[in-house]
C-alpha cells in the first residue's frame, strides 16, 4: 500500500485512541487545554527557532554558502508548525521533536542519508563509432 495512504488512515486513528486514553484519565476539560496549549506553546517556539535559522541562513549567504541545511530547517520547522496545529498527542510529540535542534538535526541526518543513498544507475555504454559521410 502507498505510505501516505497509511498515513492518512492511522495518524487519525492513534490521535482518536490517544484522546480517549488522556481523556479518561484527566478528563475532557484538561485534555482540550493540553492541545490548545500544546499548539500555542509550539507555535511560539517554532517562531523562534525559524527566526535562528533565518539569521543562520543570511549569514551563510553573506559568506557566499549555500544554506542547504537552513533551508531543510527551515521546512521541518515548517512542518513542525503544522502538526503542532493540527490537534492530537502523536503530532504534537513529532512537531516538538521537530523544534528541538538536536532531535531535528538527528531526523534530517536520518532522511538525508536514506535518500543520498540511491545509486543512480549508469546507462552509459562505451563503443567507438565511424562517420560514414567522410
Amino acid at each position: 500500500m502507498n505510505t501516505l495512504l497509511l498515513i492518512i488512515l492511522f495518524v487519525p486513528l492513534i490521535e482518536i485512541y490517544l484522546f480517549i486514553q488522556i481523556g479518561g484519565l484527566i478528563g475532557a476539560f484538561y485534555t482540550i487545554l493540553i492541545i490548545l496549549l500544546t499548539a500555542v506553546v509550539g507555535i511560539f517556539f517554532v517562531r523562534l527557532q525559524g527566526i535562528s535559522t533565518l539569521k543562520s541562513g543570511v549569514t551563510q549567504l553573506y559568506q557566499n554558502q549555500i544554506p542547504v541545511y537552513e533551508m531543510m530547517s527551515g521546512a521541518a520547522l515548517a512542518f513542525a508548525a503544522l502538526l503542532l496545529i493540527i490537534p492530537g498527542f502523536a503530532t504534537d510529540l513529532i512537531g516538538f521533536l521537530l523544534i528541538i535542534p538536536v532531535t531535528r538535526n538527528i531526523i534530517l541526518k536520518f532522511f538525508s542519508k536514506k535518500y543520498t543513498k540511491q545509486k543512480v544507475k549508469d546507462d552509459l555504454i562505451e563503443g567507438e563509432y565511424e562517420d560514414k559521410d567522410n
